[in-house]
């Protein structure tokens, strides 16, 4: 065999394996049915515990300070807005992964409205730079509009978690 067969048969391999390598970790049909809320960036469907993907929402003892300085219990809002808009419906989660606590990370709809971007669109959740930068244009949007958690101040949810860690 000469040189140039050599090269493209380890092509031909290195192609086979990136489209295995590219297939989802979580191989799982989607989820479906109506969804508890536990807070704003997790739900529950059927006794699984989907964690919305690209989003991080303020915990649910997290508080926030309103445009006057007064603190206001952001994360039980998120968590409150969400249930509200999730509830009557069917919900329809698309598995992508897990994360360290053994959730599902799923990019969920409700009809056709994609809840992660909802969520971050009207300000109770934030991109979730870290993992995704799919929602980052809906977070500088709400922003500038002042939505929800942009209303006021509050601290990053990943940044509040790590400081009460440090307790």
């Amino acid at each position: 065999m000469n040189l140039s067969a050599k090269i493209l048969g380890l092509c031909f391999l290195a192609i086979i394996a990136s489209d295995v390598c590219a297939a989802p970790i979580v191989a799982q049909p989607e989820i479906v049915g109506a969804a508890s809320v536990i807070d704003g960036d997790t739900i529950e469907i059927h006794g699984q515990r989907i964690r919305l993907h690209g989003i991080d929402a303020p915990e649910s003892s997290q508080e926030c300070l309103s445009s006057n300085r007064t603190p206001w219990r952001c994360g039980q809002r998120a968590a409150l807005v969400l249930a509200e808009r999730l509830a009557n419906g069917s919900i329809r989660c698309h598995p992508l992964d897990r994360d360290r606590y053994g959730r599902i990370i799923a990019t969920c709809l409700k009809g056709s409205e994609d809840i992660s971007r909802w969520m971050v669109a009207n300000g109770w959740a934030v991109a979730f730079r870290r993992f995704s930068l799919d929602y980052a244009e809906d977070e500088e949007r709400a922003r500038r509009a002042r939505r929800g958690l942009w209303e006021g101040t509050f601290e990053m949810p990943w940044d509040w978690r790590a400081r009460r860690r440090e307790r």
